[in-house]
């Protein structure tokens, strides 16, 4: 049996399957070596009924999510996952590698990622070509879930949000000042927070306000991250992956073609994908 697990900041897809059968799939809260450490992961595993009833049955478990881009960050992964799934080998990666996958399979392309956060690279069929791109939640993720969440917190506080949409957003939240800044400045892990509010927008994409804070988001994106490497790699079929990509689908292409960009596909969970892909490799 083997275990494919897709994981963002706020949840992480799983999917337990033999011969490429799926036996069972759930989701659970994120793993991030970022923000989790060896202690943490392993005491969530150890919560999960799930996965302990499954941990000796399955022999390849491949993990990608977002956070493992260094060695000491993936180690954080690999040492819980081993120690929980003891009969296992464990391939621990970024989500930019799954996205990849996913996406290309042993092909290659450009991969754009647009979920909790933000990233994009080029995949020349067999690796992630490095670059400068994934500066995180306060210095980068143009266009993600956080990103949004940010920018809808920020015009709400400073009145800036069109009387009746904040009356909706007031009425579904009911966060005042002093809360938001708390989660943001005071409590742990403040990109879930932010990233929290992204339901809210797909619910309300047709708000003339959430259309306008969308579309600049996907196009300081393309921007920031694709065309330069659509300059590097004239020839590359563009992929985007991820909730936000998906839930905005139609905002995403519209912008794209605003920059000259043509968008070959748009997944909305890339692990049905790598399923596939290591179903077929096993």
């Amino acid at each position: 049996m083997i275990a494919v697990v897709y994981s963002g900041s706020r949840h992480a897809d799983w999917k337990l399957a033999e011969k490429g059968k799926i036996i069972s799939e759930f989701k659970t809260p994120g793993i991030n070596p970022f923000f989790n450490d060896e202690n943490h992961i392993t005491q969530f595993l150890n919560k999960n009924a799930e996965l302990i009833n499954n941990a000796e049955k399955i022999n390849r478990v491949y993990f990608f999510g977002a956070g493992a881009s260094s060695k000491e960050r993936q180690d954080i992964v690999t040492n819980a996952l081993g120690n929980f799934f003891r009969f296992s080998k464990i391939v621990v990666d970024h989500d930019l590698k799954a996205a990849a996958l996913a996406a290309c399979g042993d092909e290659k392309g450009i991969i754009g990622i647009l979920g909790s956060g933000s990233n994009a690279a080029y995949f020349d069929s067999k690796k992630i070509v490095e670059n400068n791109y994934g500066l995180g939640y306060i210095l980068g993720d143009e266009g993600s879930a956080n990103w949004l969440g940010r920018r809808l917190l920020k015009s709400y506080l400073n009145d800036l949000m069109p009387a009746e949409f904040a009356e909706k957003f007031k009425k579904k939240y009911d966060l005042d000042r002093t809360q938001i800044l708390d989660k943001v400045y005071r409590q742990p892990q403040p990109a879930l927070f932010l990233s929290s509010f992204s339901d809210f927008l797909m619910e309300n994409q047709n708000e003339p306000f959430v259309k306008k804070l969308v579309t600049d988001g996907f196009d300081r994106y393309f921007k920031t991250y694709i065309i330069p490497l659509k300059k590097q790699y004239p020839n590359s079929q563009i992929h985007m992956l991820g909730t936000v990509a998906a839930g905005f689908k139609e905002y995403l292409i519209e912008v794209a073609k605003s920059n000259n960009l043509e968008v070959s596909s748009v997944i909305k969970e890339p692990i049905y994908n790598l399923l596939k892909y290591y179903s077929n490799k096993n």
